[in-house]
């Protein structure tokens, strides 16, 4: 597979490491959380292949495209539009999360406004942008960032203060039913394959998936899920870990670099993590902004040759920011992004049954021509 293939299934499951995932996680730490991450993970592997699979028949073709060639328009708008809202939504939890870790952490004397305008500057020019420039931007980020990343894993995993017992403590729960939510949230991780849905007009020739790509994603997929629940664990205990609002940033500051420049690891890990979280927000965006423009047509509404329409939604997306941003907080998005999680249980098999039709319909009408 193309190496931007592995870009947009990867971001997806580390972007995540820090936001509502793994307090959702922890919240359930005694009721199913680790039995959950592991059904959650085979699902989720089960989605990859059955994506990657689909859209690998179809190169260079986007789902808009197929809905249009192959369901009746009504349905196709409404199933659009649909989509619209999903992907917003999960751009706009990304952007909040991060616009309050940003403030918090970062520039407590910035408002909450500011914050969110002066991300949304950076990101709302960048869904415009063609398919192929996106994932260029997303692969110079991604080099950039995912060493020093791992670095932080690995540092995490070696440091002298983790205690290795609250981990063995936190396996001893693994014989407990799962529960709803915690499959929900992991399984998030592994749908970053989803954005094939028009990414896949980057991919136009037919690209090589089979066991070893499998395997690949299979041995990342489980480390992300082991390191993102247990080293929080082993530095913040078992008992307690649920009481915090971030684990993973109190576990970043629980660490060290004695002979760095900058000795709190937290810093770095929060810089790093934003530049992961602005492309993340872009990828979702983008994929907005494509499926809208497969309803209107942008060219039709101009002014002295400028269209319009692409500022209207920036517009629109923006003021729905910023109004969201002010009325929801940690706690109001801790249960908002867990309703989104439980959604995607219901939306993901209705986009795998319409994927299923279109291939059906694709091959019934290859027979007519034969």
């Amino acid at each position: 597979m193309s190496r931007y293939y592995y870009y947009l299934v990867l971001v997806n499951m580390f972007a995540n490491i820090i936001t509502s995932v793994p307090v959702i996680l922890f919240q359930n730490r005694k009721d199913g959380a680790i039995i959950s991450m592991i059904l959650a993970m085979i699902v989720g592997l089960i989605c990859i292949t059955f994506f990657t699979k689909f859209f690998n028949s179809f190169p260079g073709k986007t789902l808009p495209d197929m809905l249009k060639q192959t369901m009746p328009k009504w349905f196709t708008v409404i199933f659009t539009f649909v989509l619209v809202i999903v992907w917003f939504v999960a751009g706009l939890i990304t952007l909040i999360t991060y616009t309050i870790l940003l403030i918090r952490f970062l520039t407590p004397e910035t408002s909450l406004v500011m914050g969110t305008i002066t991300i949304l500057l950076f990101v709302t020019f960048g869904c415009f942008m063609k398919a192929d420039k996106v994932l260029y931007t997303i692969e110079i980020i991604f080099i950039i960032t995912m060493p020093l990343i791992i670095f932080i894993f690995v540092k995490a995993y070696l440091d002298e203060h983790i205690e290795w017992l609250y981990i063995k403590v936190a396996f001893t729960h693994i014989n407990t039913f799962p529960q709803i939510i915690p499959f929900a949230a992991v399984l998030f991780l592994f749908l970053g394959v989803m954005n094939l849905i028009i990414f896949n007009q980057f991919f136009t020739v037919k690209q090589t998936f089979g066991w070893k790509q499998i395997s690949a994603l299979t041995l990342i997929g489980s480390g992300v899920l082991f390191t993102t629940y247990f080293i929080p664990v082993g530095f913040q205990g078992f008992e307690n870990i649920d009481t915090m609002m971030y684990p993973w940033i109190s576990t970043a500051d629980s660490m060290r670099m004695r002979y760095g420049v900058i000795e709190r690891v937290v810093f770095i890990f929060l810089l790093f993590y934003l530049a992961f979280s602005v492309i993340s927000l872009l990828i979702h965006w983008h994929v907005t902004i494509e499926l809208l423009k497969s309803v209107f047509n942008f060219n039709k509404l101009k002014v002295r040759g400028i269209q319009v329409i692409p500022f209207i939604i920036i517009t629109i997306f923006s003021l729905i920011t910023i109004i969201a941003v002010q009325f929801i907080n940690e706690l109001n998005l801790y249960f908002f992004t867990s309703y989104f999680f439980v959604s995607l249980l219901f939306l993901v098999p209705c986009l795998m049954l319409v994927l299923w039709i279109i291939k059906r319909r694709f091959k019934q009408h290859d027979k007519k021509e034969s």
